[in-house]
């Protein structure tokens, strides 16, 4: 098995799968925000002939997104702050963040995305939310070690649409994360097939960073406070 070929992230591979279900992105310009959206992007690269980019913020991250997409002639990956990028105003068509904003700056980054999406562009977010207004300790503190801030799951839709963005349409996709945890759970393990030095690299940070979270999840009922949720919205 090709480890490498798993959308590692929250979600799964069904945001962008829900995406393409809704919004026909032939000929669009398309941005990604975020690690460990290689594959989404070759996917969205096999349905338009523009450049795909992809942001990352991290040198590793930028390292090992190229390793997996060198033959990709029509994706460049690029090092860049999320809140503050070098893009020029109303550049993309389309801007896709899955699970990659759920934190502290998402007021700059959501500012910066309405900035450099073209009028009636798509901003398709996938976002981490928190199913119950009071949670446990042990999950408040996985939150502020992750730097996360999630919203409620009530109030998510409403975040965007004060933002001037207009909702073509959402899903629910809390039911993907059991398989996510478990996923990283068992890739930590050396369960997921044999892991190959080269994905073992590129997985490392991802893995370590999650694991505490998995066993958290799966053994003392995280999916009662957590969940996550998927939106297609409109710039107005």
């Amino acid at each position: 098995m090709n480890n490498q070929n798993i959308t590692l992230l929250p979600g799964l591979s069904q945001q962008a799968k829900f995406l393409l279900s809704k919004i026909k992105i032939d000929d669009f310009n398309i941005l990604i925000i975020g690690a460990n959206q290689e594959q989404i992007a070759k996917k969205f690269s096999a349905k338009t002939e523009n450049t795909v980019e992809i942001i990352v913020e991290e040198y590793e991250s930028l390292i090992n997104s190229k390793l997996i997409l060198e033959k990709e002639n029509n994706i460049q990956v690029k090092i860049m702050s999320f809140e503050h990028t070098d893009f020029i105003d109303a550049q993309f068509d389309l801007v896709f963040a899955q699970a990659s904003i759920s934190n502290i700056l998402r007021k700059t980054i959501v500012k910066e995305v309405k900035r450099i999406l073209k009028p009636n562009g798509i901003f398709c977010v996938g976002e981490i939310v928190k199913l119950k207004t009071d949670v446990p300790v042990f999950m408040q503190d996985i939150f502020d070690a992750s730097e996360l801030e999630p919203l409620e799951l009530g109030d998510l839709e409403k975040y965007y649409t004060d933002r001037n963005f207009e909702l073509i349409d959402s899903k629910d996709l809390s039911g993907t994360l059991n398989e996510f945890y478990t996923t990283v759970k068992e890739m930590r393990k050396g369960k997921i097939g044999e892991l190959s030095e080269g994905e073992k690299s590129y997985y490392k940070k991802t893995l370590n960073k999650m694991n505490h979270e998995s066993n958290i999840f799966i053994k003392l009922g995280g999916d009662k406070f957590i969940g996550f949720k998927t939106l297609i919205l409109k710039k107005k």
